[in-house]
């Protein structure tokens, strides 16, 4: 939380920096075009993920099992998808960094960490433990 507003005022200026430096090299019309395309390929990349996502998660509710992976899996294309609309080299970088398979596991497993610190993410070891009794009930009229 402490690095949110330093974010929000560091990364516009290097956009704007990049953007520049880029444009200066390539010409401004290349660079609108190349950043529309890195968009454009976000976006189909966010697609083809989500509805593997959705899928995944469909099938873990088949099997009666709770899709926790699938919903921070969801999380972070929604912020992949939203780094991805921010018009700039840098945070669509880091928004494909959120739709590639492999980067989103790593990502994740670095989110897992730091959350396990705050109580967050409780994953239990070891034996299941079953504090219910199986039988068969009848109400009585």
């Amino acid at each position: 939380m402490k690095y949110l507003l330093p974010t929000f005022i560091v990364l516009p200026i290097l956009e704007m920096y990049v953007l520049i430096s880029v444009g200066s090299n390539i010409g401004a019309f290349n660079t609108i075009l190349l950043v529309l395309l890195t968009a454009l390929i976000g976006f189909a990349l966010l697609r083809v993920q989500g509805f593997r996502t959705l899928i995944n998660a469909r099938n873990k509710l088949g099997m009666a099992q709770l899709p926790a992976e699938e919903m921070i899996t969801g999380i972070f294309l929604a912020i992949g998808g939203a780094l991805l609309l921010t018009p700039g080299f840098i945070t669509d970088l880091f928004g494909l960094l959120c739709l590639v398979p492999v980067t989103r596991r790593f990502l994740l497993k670095i989110a897992l960490t730091n959350l396990t610190g705050f109580g967050v993410v409780n994953e239990t070891k070891g034996a299941v433990k079953k504090d219910w009794i199986e039988g068969e009930f009848d109400k009585d009229k």
